[in-house]
């Protein structure tokens, strides 16, 4: 912006350079403090959310795994049971105790 005012002009130089050093100084103090957070957090041993996401997942296949065996072995222990002529135990479902667990769980997050 061009003025007739030279004294105007030469404020308006002045204050552009400061802005625009202000701002070099701005991203060199962002820059180091994003150094000093990932060391930090290097020492801190946190897991990435890419390997939390993965291990998450693996538990879940995990959990459904020992639910479907959990099941397997109650019919299993029924079906022995009935062929020895006695009768069945008196045990809580294993898979609606761990169903149960698993709800009251998921309520609480």
């Amino acid at each position: 912006m061009q003025t007739d005012n030279r004294l105007l002009d030469d404020l308006s130089r002045v204050a552009t350079g400061a802005f625009s050093a202000l701002t070099g100084v701005r991203e060199e103090i962002e820059g180091r403090m994003r150094e000093q957070f990932e060391k930090i957090l290097a020492r801190m041993d946190v897991v990435t959310r890419e390997e939390f996401d993965a291990v998450q997942t693996l538990a879940s296949r995990a959990r459904v795994e020992q639910e479907a065996l959990a099941l397997r072995v109650e019919a299993l222990e029924s079906r022995l049971a009935e062929l020895l002529g006695g009768p069945a135990k008196a045990v809580p479902s294993r898979a609606k105790t761990t169903a149960t667990r698993a709800k009251k769980a998921s309520e609480a997050s």
